[in-house]
């Protein structure tokens, strides 16, 4: 039988994910318990480990889902960028990425977790490639196809982005762009800079 009357017969494992999202999405990662994760589904606290023997294997079933809600985001952002651009279409992804991670409280901090590496799971590694596989191909035509360079823009990219949303979420910004339109406002436009600074005529036009 469920308790609390919050969870009946269905996925428990994906309602355990879901409360631990929610978990660190309200108070960052460091919150995360399974014991929380148990309560909130409304389950025993012993429930959980038939499907997360460790603190880290929930986390990293939680990384699983961000990066699978991120690739969606991306996925369906990119499907409705109409100029053709590939500038403006990773422009677009740093608006989307700074939104997800204000929404979520975490990003490529968790999903590519140095502390979930070690645990070999593919999952989580598939889901991770995903998302590289939806950013990889943009960056890869804005460089003219020099992957060295398309990697050094996804990383400038992603930070600027991640950086707007966690400034954002410290209060700093919040004074001056006190909305997440005006946070993911400033991510794209400084995608923008980076993508063009990234082609390979930069340095002559």
């Amino acid at each position: 039988m469920a308790r609390r009357g919050t969870y009946h017969h269905g996925d428990l494992r994906a309602a355990l994910v879901d409360a631990a999202l929610a978990l660190v999405a309200e108070h960052g990662v460091e919150a995360l318990s399974v014991a929380e994760a148990a309560r909130r589904t409304g389950v025993s606290p012993a429930a959980p480990y038939r499907h997360f023997p460790t603190r880290q294997a929930l986390l990293a079933a939680t990384a699983t889902r961000a990066a699978e809600l991120l690739a969606g985001e991306l996925r369906e952002a990119l499907a409705g960028e109409p100029s053709g651009d590939p500038g403006e279409a990773l422009a677009v992804t740093a608006g989307v990425y700074a939104r997800f991670v204000v929404r979520h409280h975490a990003g490529f901090d968790l999903i590519f977790a140095d502390g979930l590496r070690d645990l070999g799971d593919e999952g989580l590694a598939t889901a991770g490639r995903a998302v590289m596989d939806l950013l990889l191909p943009v960056a890869m035509e804005i460089t003219g196809g020099d992957a060295p360079a398309a990697l050094t823009l996804l990383e400038r990219h992603v930070a600027a982005a991640h950086g707007y949303a966690v400034l954002h979420l410290s209060g700093f910004l919040r004074r001056r762009i006190p909305d997440v339109d005006g946070i993911a406002a400033g991510a794209v436009e400084v995608g923008r800079t980076l993508a063009r600074a990234a082609r390979p005529d930069a340095e002559e036009s």
